[in-house]
């Protein structure tokens, strides 16, 4: 494999960044945080213009025809500016459209994603569970006649309240824990029966716990054949995680260049702090866990674009990612000392989606199972 970037993606990179800076500054991150929508549609619409959410949608449904490695150069740039707002939860349902949708739900849906018209989100997570496994599930999708209704909760909804549809991922046949029996819904959000409840997070970013009441999805909304969606999960899960582990890596190195910034201009007893041998430890030790994150992001990345089944991969590089992104802000933290805990800092979002972003998609703890289990453990 080549870890050179195409040209393409140089300019990917380059635009991205110069967009972000002038678009989604701190300030405005904060403000989106308190705000009751969490997103402008006005930058929505620009992203759209630029062609973002039809990036990995194929050409022949108006898409760009970009490739998962392209997706992960832009998210690492979405992470580096903390971008608030619905784009990685329309990138899942996105990938689950692609994965599993039929043509023609893929003619009627992907064109109106990419030009920004529809925003999307997947319904996963359910209380109950004491840790994240994506197969303990137990709500439930019945026959009646040629609909399913769907009874049950759904938590940690992304951007739900925003949502023109929600892939559902929910039980038509054996047991929660079971990969087998699980089927994938596209539902709209405008359905009669689903009740939204605001969960306030630690990043400010937007999630809700969604209730199904007696939700009727019509037959032909399924995502993918009945009672196989664990197979279809699977796969849209591996992308969206070293997707997050993209998203991580641009914070990660967003923090480095703050701390390094400051540790060059900062002086205690006469010097830059950036000359004592303890601030200059930190910052190396944050530059490897940066280099061996970058590394592990791409290699995945590449082996998924390749479909070389790589699902240890995956969960090495989330395991190691979530924990090596809470090292670099912590590190990032000693080096500014107190000026990296003013609220109106930038610190202290990165610390905050640090945290968020561990626990997104199974933590470190999870993955390592994950892997455990990949080595016949």
């Amino acid at each position: 494999m080549d870890f050179h970037f195409t040209e393409e993606q140089k300019i990917l990179q380059k635009t991205a960044r110069d967009f972000l800076q002038s678009e989604c500054p701190s300030s405005f991150v904060l403000e989106m945080e308190a705000d009751e929508k969490g997103y402008r549609p006005e930058l929505w619409n620009k992203m759209a213009e630029l062609g973002w959410m039809a990036l990995i949608i194929p050409e022949e449904y108006e898409g760009v025809g970009g490739n998962l490695l392209d997706l992960v150069v832009m998210l690492e740039e979405v992470g580096r500016f903390c971008l608030p707002g619905p784009f990685f939860s329309t990138v899942l349902g996105c990938l689950s459209i692609m994965e599993a949708g039929s043509k023609e739900q893929q003619k009627e849906l992907l064109p109106k994603v990419g030009t920004g018209e529809s925003i999307l989100t997947m319904a996963l997570s359910e209380p109950g569970n004491r840790k994240y496994d994506p197969f303990l599930i137990s709500v439930e999708a019945e026959v009646e006649k040629n609909d399913f209704i769907i009874n049950g909760t759904k938590l940690f909804v992304s951007d739900a309240h925003v949502a023109d549809y929600l892939v559902c991922a929910a039980r038509t046949s054996d047991r929660p824990g079971d990969r087998e029996g699980v089927t994938l819904f596209m539902v709209d959000s405008k359905t009669p029966g689903i009740r939204l409840t605001p969960m306030k997070t630690l990043a400010g970013d937007k999630q809700f716990e969604v209730d199904f009441q007696g939700v009727a999805v019509p037959g032909d909304h399924l995502l993918g054949p009945l009672n196989q969606g664990g197979v279809i999960l699977e796969q849209v899960l591996q992308k969206g995680t070293i997707c997050k582990c993209a998203e991580m890596l641009g914070g990660a190195q967003k923090v480095l260049e703050m701390a390094t910034g400051y540790a060059k201009e900062r002086e205690q007893f006469g010097r830059p702090i950036g000359s004592f041998q303890a601030v200059q430890h930190h910052c190396s030790n944050m530059l490897m866990d940066i280099e061996g994150s970058r590394y592990i992001t791409y290699k995945v990345a590449w082996m998924l674009e390749q479909g070389i089944p790589c699902a240890k991969q995956v969960s090495a590089a989330k395991a190691w990612i979530s924990e090596a992104y809470k090292r670099v802000v912590g590190l990032g933290h000693q080096i500014m000392g107190a000026t990296g805990y003013i609220i109106e800092h930038d610190m202290p979002l990165y610390s905050r989606r640090a945290k968020i972003a561990e626990l997104a998609l199974g933590d470190a703890g999870f993955h390592r199972e994950q892997v455990a289990r990949e080595l016949g453990l």
